[in-house]
């Protein structure tokens, strides 16, 4: 991979590469993490006035289906690409029935089954193996643009519930909404790898 550099005309140029990049649990797992991290603080803050309420606009779906859509669908990759490899699937949740705790718990297992697909894909070399029930192959199989469709998957989502919970007069408390920023936590409150 090339990097760019600006020249003093503004235009971009590639200078030659210096070694092949080589994906790490740091680069990979990290920003997981992260993720993870900011999608519960996001559920923990909906207020629990519009758990159950529709969508502006889609009175379908609820603000509680929207975010069990967010373990549910991490749970059908794990089914698609992680237990052939031997990862646990966690199991769907109720998206008309369950409550904010038990999503947050099964949002605590599927950031774990991913993040073992992510391992699975970091020790194969950083590609994740293809299985017999991935039909889909529109996404590939890096871990690189693994995590970058989960992230980007939850980050939609994250803003769509934020929208909303504004739509609906219940905007997330201040904390929520600047914690959405704190990608590192402070030193004080950082913990152990686990």
């Amino acid at each position: 991979m090339a990097r760019v550099s600006r020249s003093d005309a503004g235009a971009p140029t590639a200078s030659p590469p210096s070694a092949e990049i080589t994906p790490t649990e740091t680069l990979i797992l990290a920003p997981w993490r992260t993720n993870c991290r900011i999608t519960r603080l996001v559920v923990s803050g909906l207020p629990a006035s519009i758990w159950t309420r529709a969508l502006p606009g889609v009175p379908r779906r609820t603000v509680r289906s929207v975010v069990a859509h967010l373990h549910n669908a991490r749970s059908r990759w794990i089914k698609t690409l992680g237990v052939p490899s031997g990862i646990a699937r966690p199991p769907l949740v109720n998206v008309h029935s369950v409550s904010r705790r038990e999503l947050l718990v099964a949002l605590r297992e599927s950031d774990r089954s991913i993040d073992s697909l992510l391992r699975l894909g970091l020790r194969e070399g950083g590609n994740v193996p293809p299985t017999a029930s991935y039909t889909w192959r529109n996404l590939p199989l890096d871990v690189g643009h693994i995590l970058t469709y989960f992230v980007a998957h939850e980050a939609h989502h994250r803003g769509q519930l934020i929208l909303v919970a504004r739509q609906l007069g219940a905007a997330l408390p201040k904390s929520v909404n600047e914690g959405l920023w704190q990608w590192q936590l402070p030193k004080r409150v950082r913990r152990p790898k686990t």
